[in-house]
């Protein structure tokens, strides 16, 4: 039994050197079209910027709310990403929630979905970037409890 999600209307992303804020915009509105999104290697996107700074933003972001009660961030670089596309969407309509639901997020490329077909997006590359970045998985290693 596989996943639902997968289909005639599915699109795998490959986010190998894709600017994180570009690559949520444009997927959020692909899931909004009603199409089925599957994002991989998510902890090889790319943040711009200065490293110790988004380290930094990233440590005052985690320190609001309370551990136990919330809000609750993402640390993982999976969940940041996905986290990411969802502040994209009009998340708290009934449109925006099914979207979201359209979408999956992996770190790595798993089994069932080795040598199918995957696309990028070029609007999102990094190789634009004429300043610093850091990838995803430096972000989650140094924000790890």
């Amino acid at each position: 039994m596989g996943d639902p999600l997968i289909g005639e209307r599915t699109r795998i992303i490959d986010a190998t050197g894709l600017v994180l804020g570009r690559m949520a915009s444009i997927v959020a509105k692909r899931l909004l079209n009603g199409e089925n999104i599957i994002i991989v290697n998510a902890e090889k996107a790319v943040i711009s910027g200065d490293k110790h700074t988004i380290i930094r933003g990233y440590h005052d972001y985690l320190q609001i709310g309370h551990p136990s009660k919330g809000p609750l961030h993402p640390r993982r670089p999976d969940r940041i990403v996905k986290r990411a596309v969802r502040g994209m969407l009009p998340y708290k309509q009934p449109r925006g929630r099914d979207a979201f639901r359209r979408l999956r997020v992996y770190m790595g490329i798993p089994l069932e979905l080795r040598g199918k077909p995957m696309e990028t997006i070029p609007e999102a590359s990094a190789n634009k970037l004429k300043c610093r970045y850091i990838t995803i998985q430096d972000l989650s290693r140094h924000i790890q409890g």
